[in-house]
């Protein structure tokens, strides 16, 4: 089912055919030191929850670019969980962001949207920090990772007032 467009992107909700590519998307070398590998038993646990939000991107001929994790919580917060564009430099990502903003503020009525980057994603940081996401702090040595090394979070959010201006 279709949750959201912009004007190149479509966005619908993930089915359990989409897990292995998922899976895939995840484990590519361009992504994958900065967004976490999940299990086919997670990811469909995900689409079959109340509160996640497990959506695949797709370009206007119908060809996946991308997908994203969110959450909905209590108290009118949004977390994007995991985003991650297999098709690089076009722009995808920051329409999907603004896809996904419009999503959280406009259809799941969410006052704060909130995420959280590895220090070394510069493309992401870069990107957040265009769309007027705010910086709100780093998380330090708050993730152990695979390989045993404890990695800083940095946190950014907005809020439903700064993106409705």
């Amino acid at each position: 089912m279709k949750v959201f467009s912009t004007p190149r992107l479509d966005a619908r909700e993930a089915e359990e055919r989409d897990i292995d590519w998922i899976i895939s998307v995840e484990k590519d070398p361009e992504n994958n030191r900065f967004i976490w590998l999940g299990t086919p038993e997670q990811h469909l646990k995900e689409i079959k929850g109340e509160s996640t939000h497990l959506l695949v991107f797709e370009d206007k001929n119908g060809d996946k670019v991308g997908y994203c994790l969110s959450e909905s919580h209590p108290f009118r917060t949004f977390e994007l969980r995991r985003i991650a564009i297999t098709k690089k430099g076009k722009g995808y990502g920051k329409e999907a962001m603004k896809g996904m903003f419009d999503y959280a503020f406009n259809q799941c009525h969410a006052h704060r949207l909130w995420l959280d980057v590895y220090p070394d994603n510069k493309i992401g940081i870069q990107l957040y920090e265009s769309l007027g996401m705010h910086r709100d702090g780093e998380l330090r040595d708050s993730y152990l990772s695979e390989d045993g090394e404890f990695r800083n979070q940095i946190i950014y959010s907005l809020l439903a007032p700064e993106w409705k201006k």
